[in-house]
């Protein structure tokens, strides 16, 4: 084993400068040409509907780490494996190397909104890394040391019987080991030098690609600060005051295919209203920001969410209403989707109808009082309230395409996901925690329920299988928040007791209590929780 460290060694030196110039050169124009991210976004489409499912529910936002360091190990064991296979056979490791950047290539060009320029990190890293190969290969390599002479079998030698191992000379045998041993010091020496020059150039190369990334970054992020939102010309009521109403910005979920979340200069920006309309249009950032803005409450929840899961929050926004951009702009008759694409590469399709039918669909610009974070759609967002996340609710939107249904399958619809997706009427209990210990004597049982653009009339609370009890909704701005809702419970038996709850809506219809997983179209059921009353 030992004798493959170097040449293993060597493999992965040689992908890892790869990869370091194909950052460096990604980083400064086109972060996402990046063979890790075009991979890693490769990845996330192709794979199953349910194991997608299943990382969003296990690993939340650190998914996306966790592919990206999956995809990096990958890489590594196939990259000592190719140093392995250069001590033998030097010209197939060379392919190998080389074809990795072939696949890197593939994947950038394959990437929505992809450009031909795309390719070029990826073929660079593969280049790089063969060439790296072909220097590293030859110094990693060990020969084996020189056969020991077998007694009885060598040739007579000065007069020595046939049969009988020839004389060797002290000195000659003691100076073919010394020989041999500096030779290996000499070829040990000579992979440490050129294996610490491609260290050293790999480290410099990541590093200034994540200085490049870093100032990028910096100045999306100056840009962002140097905004100052102005006043809504329509603000909303006076902010809530129960804890818990509003989502934190830095606790509110995140789910997305995005691998980094993109960095966009307002300055630059643009959004594209095309497709089938009377008049296309450009708005820059400040156009947005000198239109009438309107000041909503809004809660926004994840088609992925389990029952009684995280996938939800409420929030304060500041945007552009959304409807009289598209009048201005003329739909067309027969319009019937609206095609949001965002800076990751997303594709969310939203019915024309419920922008126009006169909900608080809007292009929020702010997020509790702030200019949007990063990683919820900064500079511009979509919101569409009463659909899910996947069909109304675009970040880093970039263009609004007018089509059809029927000409058009939007990114999740083409995986399989309905292609509306109105919020199904759930409810969530948060207080007490599954499993909690309890003393004996009134219990708070507290939680949220929304159904967007419908609302809440009544939410109601069961113990075991006693009948089903009335619990007070606390007062909501509209009907597109969740609601808050309490009721106290007189606990008085010792044991374990099941919680459950259900709403009901604003048009009067009850929750199901039928279980359905997310896809394709949102989860639903009832959601209880076991406690025990000691």
């Amino acid at each position: 084993m030992r004798r493959l460290i170097r040449p293993a060694l060597s493999g992965l030196l040689a992908a890892a400068g790869g990869i370091a110039t194909a950052e460096l050169v990604a980083s400064p124009v086109r972060p996402e040409s990046s063979p890790l991210v075009a991979i890693g976004g490769t990845v996330i489409d192709a794979t199953p509907t349910p194991v997608k499912e299943y990382a969003v529910a296990t690993f939340g936002t650190y998914d996306k780490p966790l592919l990206i360091g999956t995809i990096l190990a990958v890489l590594a064991l196939l990259a000592a494996a190719v140093g392995v296979l250069a001590v033998h056979h030097r010209a197939a490791a060379l392919l190998a190397i080389g074809a990795l950047g072939l696949v890197g290539a593939a994947a950038a060009l394959t990437r929505p909104m992809a450009r031909p320029i795309d390719a070029l990190p990826a073929l660079l890293a593969g280049a790089v890394s063969a060439g790296l190969l072909a220097w590293l290969a030859p110094k990693a390599a060990t020969a084996p040391p020189p056969p020991s002479p077998v007694p009885g079998t060598g040739p007579a030698t000065d007069g020595a019987p046939a049969g009988e191992p020839a004389a060797v000379p002290a000195a000659a045998a003691g100076d073919t080991s010394r020989d041999d041993r500096a030779a290996a010091r000499t070829g040990r020496r000579a992979f440490l030098v050129a294996a610490g020059l491609v260290a050293l150039g790999t480290a410099l190369a990541g590093g200034l690609a994540a200085i490049i990334r870093r100032s990028g970054a910096q100045a999306a992020d100056e840009a962002r600060a140097a905004i100052a939102l102005p006043a809504p010309a329509d603000p909303g009521p006076p902010p809530e005051q129960t804890p818990g109403f509003y989502t934190p910005n830095q606790d509110f979920y995140r789910v997305d295919i995005a691998l980094t979340v993109p960095r966009v200069d307002p300055r630059q920006w643009t959004l594209q209203i095309t497709g089938m309309v009377d008049r296309p249009t450009e708005l820059t950032f400040d156009d947005l920001l000198k239109q009438p803005l309107i000041e909503r409450d809004i809660t926004l929840n994840c088609v992925s969410n389990e029952v009684g899961g995280p996938y939800v929050g409420n929030a304060r926004w500041l945007g552009v209403p959304l409807a009289p951009l598209l009048r201005a702009a003329g739909v067309q008759a027969g319009a019937d989707q609206i095609v949001a694409r965002g800076a990751d590469g997303i594709t969310i399709g939203t019915p024309v109808a419920t922008v126009l039918d006169g909900r608080d669909a809007i292009l929020a610009l702010g997020m509790n009082g702030q200019a949007l974070p990063p990683e919820h759609g900064f500079p511009v967002r979509m919101l569409t309230p009463g659909l899910y996340g996947y069909v109304g609710a675009a970040k880093w939107i970039t263009s609004l395409e007018l089509a059809t249904f029927s000409s058009f399958d939007a990114y999740w619809v083409q995986r399989g996901w309905a292609a509306t997706g109105p919020v199904k009427t759930a409810s969530r209990i948060d207080r007490p925690k599954a499993f909690a210990q309890l003393a004996a004597g009134t219990v708070p049982v507290a939680g949220v329920a929304w159904a967007q653009h419908r609302g809440i009339s009544a939410v109601e609370v069961q113990v075991d299988d006693a009948p089903w009890q009335q619990a007070r909704l606390l007062p909501v701005p509209s009907t597109d928040t969740w609601v808050q809702w309490t009721w106290d419970w007189p606990a008085a038996t010792a044991g374990s007791h099941t919680l459950r709850v259900r709403a009901v809506d604003g048009t009067g219809a009850l929750q199901t209590e039928q279980r359905a997983d997310p896809f394709p179209n949102g989860a639903s059921g009832w959601q209880s929780v076991l406690v025990t009353v000691a």
